[in-house]
Order: structure tokens, then sequence, then C-alpha cells
């Protein structure tokens, strides 16, 4: 005779139904791994897809297993509860991210072609891009910088150059266009207490300088599932007035 193992319980933890409030709190764990960096956009995605896809606790314990904090309880299923560390993306802390030193990229040059500089980087003091019969993206929503304040200095000639800022970010438009402009619409907002200040600066021939303040996309994703989640404590809240109604 061979040895047979005892057969798992049937109501095993891993067989167990999650609830909605168990998987908002899985979304919860990727979209702080998200912001610090511990997980990339494409990453975030697969895996919050497989939350919302998720119906056991044996399907939602793998996707945050190699996400959790040492010393940080853990409730059942496993699911890990990081807390956001200050100066992450989009919590209105700057100290973080105005890091010193030197930058890591100091120039953009597009000539009958494109450029771009987004995601983790860190600004220098003064950041120089060009467009000639082109375009450039110069994008700090993401970014550290060198210093309290920066300079990026676009020179357009019958190209454009594209300039995007987080909120919170006090932005100065200095430029100088001839047959060409810079865009103002972003200056006079105040930015928030230790955010940093961007000076845009230059000249624009036959061409324009655009600046634009939007969310990041991992911000945006945040939100949307902020409300997704105040969506969910909504409708538990209607349901637990209804049967308090009906006792």
């Amino acid at each position: 005779m061979t040895d047979e193992l005892p057969a798992e319980p049937a109501n095993s933890l891993p067989e167990l139904r999650a609830s909605d409030a168990d998987r908002e709190q899985v979304a919860e764990v990727l979209r702080d791994a998200l912001a610090e960096g511990r997980l990339d956009m494409a990453e975030f995605e697969e895996r919050l897809d497989a939350t919302y896809k998720a119906r056991t606790y044996g399907e939602l314990e793998p996707i945050t297993r190699d996400l959790s904090a040492a010393g940080v309880p853990a409730p059942a299923p496993a699911v890990s509860m990081v807390k956001r560390p200050a100066g992450a993306v989009g919590t209105g802390d700057w100290s973080s991210r105005i890091v010193g030193g030197e930058g890591t990229s100091r120039w953009g040059v597009a000539v009958m072609s494109g450029f771009e500089r987004r995601g983790r980087w860190t600004v220098p003091k003064r950041f120089n891009c060009f467009a000639f019969w082109g375009g450039g993206v110069v994008d700090l929503r993401e970014a550290n910088f060198a210093d309290g304040e920066v300079v990026v200095n676009c020179v357009a000639v019958m190209g454009g150059l594209n300039v995007v800022v987080p909120p919170g970010v006090e932005v100065v438009v200095r430029g100088i266009g001839i047959m060409g402009g810079f865009d103002h619409g972003q200056e006079g907002v105040a930015g928030e207490p230790g955010a940093p200040r961007v000076v845009v600066t230059g000249f624009a021939f036959w061409g324009g300088v655009g600046v634009e303040r939007k969310l990041s996309k991992a911000e945006r994703l945040r939100l949307r599932e902020e409300r997704r989640r105040e969506k969910l404590e909504r409708k538990a809240a209607r349901r637990d007035e209804l049967e308090a109604g009906l006792d």
C-alpha cells in the first residue's frame, strides 16, 4: 500500500470567496507599489486586472506576495498593507523630489525628428532643448529636480516643444516669440509649499512652445481606483442601511 496524503478540507482558506473589500485592499497595495516604483505600469495593469477578476482568496494571495513589507502585519489571505511613503508621487510632499546633483539629462534635440524626456529622471538646474522642423516633449510629472528652481530653455525654429508639469508646481514663462509664441496659460497658479519652480524661457521663430499641467498616468489611475473604492463603500453602506431596516 502507498501512503496517501490527507485530502485538503473543502473549506480551506484558499477556496473561500473573496469580497469586494478584499479586492480593494489588494488594489490599494498595487497602487502603493506603482507609486513607489516597485511595479511598472505594465505590471500594475496586469495585476490590477487579475485582482478584479479574482473570486477566491487563493487567487488573490499571489498577486501581492512579492510586495509584502517586513514588520507589516498581513490579514488573511496574506494581503500585505504597504503604506505610501513620504515624497511619493501625488502625495503633495515635494521634499524627496528635490534631490540636488547634476541631473540625468541636459539636452533634448530634434532636427526633422522628435525627442521625449519623460518618466523617472532628474531635471538639472538648466535643461536646454532645440527643435528645427521637429518636435519635443519635456515631461516633468514623474521627475525629480536638481534644485528648487529649474530652467527649461526652449528654442523652436519651425518646430514645436511641449513642457508638461504636474499639479502643484509654479510655472513662469519668459520666452520670446517671432511669428511664433510661448504658452502663458499656466502662469499665475500658486505652487504648493515646497514645490519646485519651473521657468520656461527661450526663443520661438515660426514655431511654438506649449506648457501643460497634467496628472501623471499613475496618479490618474490612483484617483480612478479611489473613486471606485468610494462607490463600493457607498454601495455597502446602502446595503447595511437596507438590512438594518429589515431587522
